[in-house]
């Protein structure tokens, strides 16, 4: 049986549909890693090392000793503070206890308790003083070199060691200002070495800047990216890829899109089987496909195969309708 199209003459077409499609979009970058949390272990007085109480590379909690500072003038005027202390809370409490027989002013109690106020604070003051004489690590991490030995005499110049904590390690990388739209919280990164071939670090983004820089044009995004067997390294230079799988873009069959000269056509067949040439806007491409910024509807049917015979405001007989790229036949 031939249709009325067929009859009539009409060219015979091989057409599509403009479907909306989920189109991953990748987001690359150049990144380094840090520490996420790094320390140089300083003295805060000036003192001699007496003895040290880690090993390079060793893994310490937070809390731990590290180093001990020589403190025997320390330790020496906080004994000289409790014996001061002790002397005024004695003269205060004889006072107070004249003074509830009427037989202290109360000027005189209120200067004897300033001084029992003052022994106080520094009985505090040499306990703080001594404290500061015994380094400890502020977080749990790996230990670096170290640098000094003991003996040494040390300031808050000196550099006694390092500490790491790596795991999670930080990736700070940088993509244009036009990804975006794409970036959020949350989303999956991979990572590449050198040092490393053939090995993919994962992780997620966790936060991205406020700011974009004005020169490069760059936005800064951090991800954090697991790291217990510690083969990355805080510095270590690395490419970072991620994926925005959710996008959705409205696609056709590229073989549907008619150039001419800089402009861009597709021949769409109306519901009266007759062709309305339009102009469209591409987007991205994958194989077999094109998207469609502008210019379309979903639904809406395309010229595929024939566009060389179809003429717009002509009528057409579609001969077979394709199936979506990339969809399994019926």
């Amino acid at each position: 049986m031939f249709s009325a199209s067929a009859a009539s003459g009409a060219p015979g077409v091989i057409a599509g549909e403009a479907v909306v499609r989920s189109f991953a979009i990748p987001i690359e970058g150049l990144g380094t890693a840090r520490a996420n949390e790094a320390v140089e272990i300083r003295s805060q007085v000036q003192e001699v090392i007496r003895r040290i109480r880690f090993e390079e590379g060793q893994y310490v909690e937070a809390g731990a000793v590290l180093v001990e500072l020589d403190d025997g003038k320390s330790r020496a005027d906080l004994s000289a503070a409790k014996a001061a202390l002790a002397e005024s809370e004695g003269r205060y409490q004889r006072a107070l206890e004249l003074f509830e027989t009427n037989a202290l002013s109360i000027s005189d109690l209120e200067e004897r308790q300033a001084r029992r106020d003052v022994a106080r604070a520094a009985v505090a003051s040499a306990r703080a003083r001594l404290s500061d004489l015994t380094l400890r690590a502020p977080f749990s991490g790996q230990i670096g070199l170290r640098r000094v030995s003991p003996g040494s005499l040390v300031d808050s110049s000196t550099v006694i060691t390092t500490l790491d904590d790596a795991d999670p390690i930080k990736l700070d990388f940088t993509v244009a200002e036009t990804a975006l739209p794409l970036l959020a919280t949350g989303l999956a990164v991979t990572a590449q070495s050198a040092a490393w071939p053939g090995f993919e670090f994962v992780g997620e983004i966790e936060s991205i800047d406020t700011r974009v820089d004005p020169v490069s044009r760059t936005v800064r995004v951090r991800a954090l990216v697991p790291n217990p067997d510690g083969r990355l390294r805080a510095g270590m230079f690395l490419s970072v890829r991620a994926v925005r799988e959710d996008v959705e873009a409205l696609m056709i069959p590229e073989q549907a899109v008619v150039p001419e000269q800089s402009r861009q056509f597709a021949l769409v067949i109306g519901t009266d089987e007759r062709i309305e040439k339009r102009e469209i806007r591409t987007g991205r491409r994958r194989p077999g496909e094109v998207e469609v910024v502008e210019g379309l509807k979903a639904g809406e049917r395309v010229v595929v195969e024939g566009t060389l015979k179809a003429r717009a405001g002509e009528v057409v007989e579609i001969l077979e309708m394709l199936p979506p790229v990339g969809a399994n036949p019926p």
